[in-house]
């Protein structure tokens, strides 16, 4: 067992809306990400998802109202709850999620992550 800092692993990349694993466990994986401008509207029809803030603000636009985020707090969106994050300025983001969500949902398009990278 190693233990994981944040700070270390968000150092690791720059890139927007490329989603990185960092841990799996009882079938989830641990993924971090930064974020920013508006994402595509999706859903997971299987998955909920968890997205936690771990620095900066981040707006989750859903169909009928937005919930804002600040350093420190979390949302869970269930499955089959369309929604669409969007970072104003750059976002660093932690979510927890089955292996098999798919980035972009039941969207698909040119942000689509398959396979994301293990960091």
């Amino acid at each position: 067992m190693d233990k994981i800092n944040l700070d270390q692993k968000f150092s690791l990349f720059s890139e927007h809306w490329q989603p990185k694993i960092v841990a799996e466990l009882n079938g989830q994986h641990v993924k971090l990400a930064k974020l920013e401008g508006p994402f595509v509207w999706h859903q997971h029809d299987e998955e909920d998802e968890l997205f936690m803030v771990i620095r900066g603000q981040l707006t989750m636009e859903l169909r009928d109202g937005n919930v804002e985020l600040e350093e420190g707090e979390m949302l869970v969106v269930p499955r089959g709850v369309e929604h669409r994050p969007v970072a104003k300025k750059e976002v660093w983001l932690m979510m927890f999620e089955p292996a098999s969500t798919v980035n972009t949902g039941t969207a698909g398009g040119d942000l689509t992550v398959d396979q994301p990278e293990w960091i």
